[in-house]
């Protein structure tokens, strides 16, 4: 066994207790991280941007006494800025940009004694549920390295996935990062909206639609660093319900009897993958075991109309964000900079009316509500994450005449994850099944606005009666 897979497959709470009873140093895990990375990292192209050096300097240097002091960790390479460091958001547009200040987030990490190892793969800009930028070519899911780790927080998972680090950062803006804990069998929560800070370059990413965290191995690790990082920057435009008491208490804490509404039908009318719907029967009947109570559910709405409201907004603010990278960097894009599929979503974003936006805006605010009635009665909504097993690679290309052919597929692949990004509300991928493939299959547990701490008793009780740490993807074999 080589030394780096001591520590490849402990969560991030047992490596900071290592460190901090001094039986490991924070410089050994990171060589360890590093060596590990070094190995898995040409099969599974997850990590795009190495900083090993400033990382080796951070490790045997004076770390901030925070809760993961000397734990190695991994950005996504979109939305976090690290001085000093390229950030390309997987653009060939960006290949060279470099900011020079911390995103308050980052400056969040690093006070909380993580130790950043390098940048993850991400698509251009984000925009699509899988990861596979021209700029750095596709990253492979390490339980089936011909399909996707999903997206766009792609590499990310695979990092995790494989022991690279215990944890490393996420964004999510449709299903960022719930899409690809599904895909690799990961824990991937997505905050309240606002409960993590975008400054200080951004307010309200794409008016409220993005959310910051990460994709972890244990519920316990997730619950731990929202409580290191969240909480409002200054002069953020609005944040979310402080919570009662620290995430990690809620992770010791008995749930209760929870009312869980499920459903497998796709409110955008497509059909759900046998895999995707088994998974969802199957937790059910968990939870029912656990003793909640549970019955199926779901809140009404058109889903192909309010699809088209996100689209509209979504496409406006990419063309808004490429105005404003054109404003920050002092340059357009050259011709062929842009992969087609930014290219198209830029375009339909021009042609949208600020008029249309407004409306589609008012739209979505009032599904929200009356979705957020539907949990008066329930406590969580229960839903596949996704609307099929882990793609092959190449699945959402399109004809470069035909971008929109793309958008089409990701309907089909993501039709409930986008739900939670328009209402704010905090959302769970459990990796509790795997299909006759051997691939990962998450579950989505939605729980009510600012209210993450019932997700982290549930996900807790979840992982005790059916733990997935111990399972091993056939890279690391």
């Amino acid at each position: 066994m080589a030394k780096s897979d001591e520590f490849a497959f402990l969560d991030a709470t047992a490596l900071a207790e290592l460190v901090r009873r001094k039986e490991v140093t924070p410089l050994e895990l990171v060589e360890a991280a590093i060596e590990r990375i070094e190995r898995l990292n040409p099969t599974l192209n997850a990590v795009v941007t190495p900083m090993y050096e400033l990382a080796r300097a951070a490790a045997a240097g004076t770390l901030p006494d925070g809760p993961f002091r000397g734990v190695p960790y991994l950005l996504k390479d979109l939305l976090a800025f690290y001085a000093g460091v390229r950030m390309t958001s997987g653009s060939a547009y960006l290949r060279d940009f470099v900011p020079d200040h911390d995103s308050e987030l980052v400056a969040r990490l690093k006070r909380a004694g993580l130790i950043v190892l390098g940048k993850t793969n991400t698509p251009e800009f984000g925009l699509l549920p899988t990861t596979e930028p021209r700029l750095f070519g596709p990253t492979r899911n390490p339980w089936d390295i011909t399909r996707t780790p999903g997206g766009s927080s792609g590499g990310s998972a695979a990092a995790v996935a494989t022991g690279l680090v215990p944890m490393a950062h996420g964004n999510d803006g449709g299903g960022s990062i719930r899409i690809p804990a599904s895909c690799c069998g990961l824990f991937g929560l997505k905050p309240t909206r606002a409960r993590n800070p975008l400054g200080p370059d951004f307010g309200d990413a794409l008016s409220g639609l993005v959310a910051e965290h990460a994709l972890t191995r244990s519920v316990r690790d997730s619950a731990a660093l929202l409580d290191a990082t969240s909480g409002p920057d200054v002069g953020d435009p609005y944040w979310a319900p402080p919570p009662a008491r620290p995430f990690l208490q809620e992770v010791r804490a008995d749930p209760g009897r929870l009312r869980i509404a499920f459903t497998t039908n796709s409110p955008l009318g497509f059909p759900v993958h046998a895999d995707c719907a088994s998974a969802v029967q199957d937790a059910a009947r968990l939870c029912a075991g656990l003793g909640q109570e549970v019955e199926e559910a779901a809140p009404a709405f058109n889903g192909s109309q309010v699809w088209e409201a996100l689209l509209g907004i979504f496409s406006a603010g990419v063309a808004a964000m490429l105005d404003s990278i054109v404003l920050l960097t002092g340059r357009a894009p050259a011709p062929g900079e842009l992969e087609p599929v930014t290219q198209f979503e830029c375009e339909l974003g021009r042609l949208h009316k600020a008029t249309a936006y407004v409306l589609g805006l008012s739209l979505l605010q009032r599904v929200a509500r009356e979705i957020g009635r539907f949990f008066l009665k329930y406590d969580v909504w229960l839903t596949p994450t996704l609307g099929e097993p882990p793609l092959p690679l190449g699945s959402f290309d399109a004809p470069p005449d035909q971008p929109q052919q793309t958008l089409l597929r990701v309907m089909t692949f993501m039709p409930f994850t986008w739900i939670c990004n328009f209402t704010g509300q905090p959302a769970m991928s459990v990796p509790l099944y795997w299909n006759g493939e051997g691939l990962p299959i998450g579950t989505h547990f939605v729980g009510r606005f600012g209210d993450e701490a019932t997700l982290f008793r549930l996900g807790a009780q979840l992982e005790a009666a059916r733990p997935w740490a111990t399972r091993r993807p056939p890279v690391c074999a």
